[in-house]
């Protein structure tokens, strides 16, 4: 159910109201930044692109710097403020959700390390094709994780976290495809290995995105759904949509 600025946006201050719009805005411009992050890691990797990879790597500084200050912002509200109800989940979920947020950063990071080492040696490997087709999978989870927050809706968190299930499944299915790789060509150990690591960030951002749908979904449904299946996070979700 989306319940946009239901329960999250009235309050007798307006200042208070100032302070938890600016809240969310700065977590939004946080995963702008980290969303473009993964889809320019994945560029550099795949076009050979030395100079989007270093400028991956060097925003990194820039996406722990916001993780840092939205954190003391939340640590800020709940001291002064002492929010309750919707307004406490949304400031408790804003300062878990920067913490993904800022993991997916360091994943990009590491796949531009991946990238310019690649590009060193000179010749591409096996395995581009399936780091385009599940980069593609996790920058689309992020995107969405984020729109669900922007709009708190719980339906688009849950595709989220079902889209995970299918990035684990290529994520599987690539990495038994790079091992049988190595073994029929020992030659090609050392460059199929930065793939393989390319493949596992890949795989955390999914993860991470993941968190932050569930962190999304708790935020407007007031139900924690970490380590449930997706069966019955789909009933905690579909219980909004009946009442």
């Amino acid at each position: 159910m989306t319940r946009e600025n239901d329960g999250f946006s009235q309050h007798i201050s307006q200042q208070f109201n100032d302070e938890l719009e600016s809240l969310r805005t700065r977590l939004l411009e946080m995963g702008g930044l980290v969303e473009k992050q993964v889809y320019d890691a994945v560029t550099a990797l795949i076009e050979a692109d030395g100079k989007l990879a270093e400028k991956v790597r060097e925003n990194d500084n820039a996406t722990n710097a916001m993780e840092r200050q939205i954190d003391e912002e939340c640590m800020r509200i709940l001291a002064r403020r002492q929010p309750a109800a919707s307004d406490l989940r949304l400031v408790v979920n804003i300062s878990k959700i920067i913490v993904d947020l800022e993991r997916i950063g360091d994943e990009a990071s590491k796949i531009a390390r991946r990238a310019l080492q690649l590009i060193e040696e000179g010749q591409a490997p096996r395995g581009y094709v399936e780091c385009r087709h599940i980069g593609y999978h996790v920058h689309k989870m992020v995107q969405q994780s984020l729109d669900s927050f922007a709009r708190y809706d719980s339906r688009q968190a849950l595709e989220v976290a079902q889209e995970d299930k299918i990035v684990d499944r290529e994520y599987k299915t690539a990495m038994r495809e790079m091992v049988t790789y190595m073994m029929e060509d020992p030659r090609s150990i050392s460059r199929v290995l930065n793939i393989l690591w390319v493949l596992r960030s890949l795989e955390r951002v999914g993860d991470h995105a993941r968190n932050v749908a569930e962190h999304v979904i708790h935020m407007v449904e007031g139900t924690n759904v970490r380590h449930l299946s997706l069966k019955r996070m789909a009933e905690e979700v579909g219980r909004s949509g009946r009442s």
